[in-house]
């Protein structure tokens, strides 16, 4: 729930943005005796788990701040899902440093990659070049350190950071200490606008990480209380209800870029997808254009009209007509998927709704007798067997 509304608080939140906007020289940091630049151990920081951004696949991203994988785990289901990608469309890797660009390749512009493909691209290419040339910028890092226990959360430059692990864990010819360069950030003076900032600075998000950006402003300025751990999509979906306090208004846009009302409000609104459809969108990088209009649909559509934009490659004016017209249902009858995988869905939905032991008693009553539901389970374990061994195999 939100707290009762601060003004003095919340001036002082805009002031200090206000403040580190007045200073020319970017960053802002070495101008205060506060700021300090150390090389910190990898282990000892961690990527902050509400950023905007998402690096990591959406399930990854909750696994791993919930402490159930370790940062090399991490990334290896993050190659994993990127080599399953890449041998669907005929271009199987073992080694990372296949996916550098190639230059003697005469079709190497003209390959469409995946988003998971080209993710691990840059994150690699990365890598080799702090491989290469050394980390020429610092990641910035709040010191959240409680006792002797030191931490340090990731405020910018997540991206370094995995590519640091990918270097130490994953690619040939590391000769590092396992340290990271890090400008270090009193806990107190964190800033959810300085992150804005840099997040809208570097390379841009997508429309998705935006909205995300805009909610966490909004609590921000609403007094909300921002969480240090992994949230799922309706602690974002908040933001919905809430306006921007008096005053606050053109800080807020200042930091997202220098975009205006209108816009934020679009950005905004992306909340209101459905779980299913804003994770696509997200991996995708779908423009806030067409998403404005897959909004206007049931949400039990929202996800199958998004998987047609990225098959079809629509364009934002035909997914307008789409959606206005009520065009969708015709599109999917024209694109029917195979009887197979409609079985598996079928079948994975039904296994998150019954326990082993309702599936049993359901085979025991549809056979009609014991040993006829014991044959029809050995049978249906053996075709589980046999398609496990259909399965691509995993390479790392």
């Amino acid at each position: 729930m939100a707290k009762k509304n601060d003004t003095d608080k919340l001036s002082e939140l805009l002031a200090s943005f206000n403040g580190d906007l007045l200073k020319e020289d970017a960053p802002q940091y070495f101008n205060d005796d506060s700021i300090r630049v150390e090389r910190i151990l990898l282990d000892m920081v961690r990527p902050d788990p509400i950023q905007p951004r998402r690096v990591l696949p959406e399930k990854t991203h909750l696994a791993f701040h919930e402490n159930r994988l370790t940062p090399s785990q991490a990334l290896r289901e993050m190659v994993q899902v990127a080599q399953v990608a890449a041998r669907q469309r005929g271009r199987p890797f073992s080694n990372l440093l296949e996916l550098l660009p190639d230059p003697e390749r005469e079709d190497e512009g003209d390959v469409k990659h995946t988003p998971e493909e080209e993710l691990l691209r840059e994150l690699v290419n990365l890598a080799v070049t702090i491989r290469d040339d050394g980390q020429v910028n610092p990641i910035t890092v709040i010191d959240v350190t409680e006792g002797v226990t030191r931490l340090y959360r990731i405020e910018t430059g997540e991206r370094r950071y995995w590519s640091a692990w990918l270097l130490r864990d994953f690619l040939p010819g590391y000769e590092g200490d396992g340290m990271i360069d890090c400008i270090v950030v009193p806990a107190d003076r964190s800033s959810v606008f300085r992150q804005a900032k840099e997040n809208t600075a570097r390379k841009g998000l997508s429309a998705i990480a935006m909205a995300r950006q805009a909610a966490l402003l909004l609590l921000t300025v609403n007094s909300y209380e921002i969480p240090a751990y992994a949230v799922n999509n309706d602690f974002y979906r908040q933001a919905l209800d809430l306006r921007i306090p008096r005053g606050a208004g053109e800080t807020i846009y200042s930091a997202m870029g220098g975009i205006g009302r209108m816009r934020f409000g679009q950005f905004k609104a992306l909340l209101g997808l459905s779980d299913e459809a804003l994770d696509l969108a997200d991996r995708h990088n779908i423009d806030e254009g067409i998403l404005r209009h897959v909004l206007t649909l049931q949400q039990v559509d929202q996800f199958e009209m998004l998987q047609h934009v990225i098959h079809h490659n629509l364009t934002v004016k035909q997914v307008q007509q789409i959606c206005e017209q009520g065009l969708i249902e015709e599109i999917v009858n024209l694109e029917q998927p195979p009887k197979s995988v409609k079985f598996v869905k079928t079948v994975f939905k039904e296994l998150e709704k019954q326990t082993p032991q309702d599936f049993a008693q359901a085979a025991v009553k549809e056979r009609g007798d014991l040993h006829m539901a014991r044959a029809y389970l050995k049978k249906l374990e053996q075709f589980a067997r046999q398609a496990w061994q259909h399965l691509p195999e995993e390479d790392m």
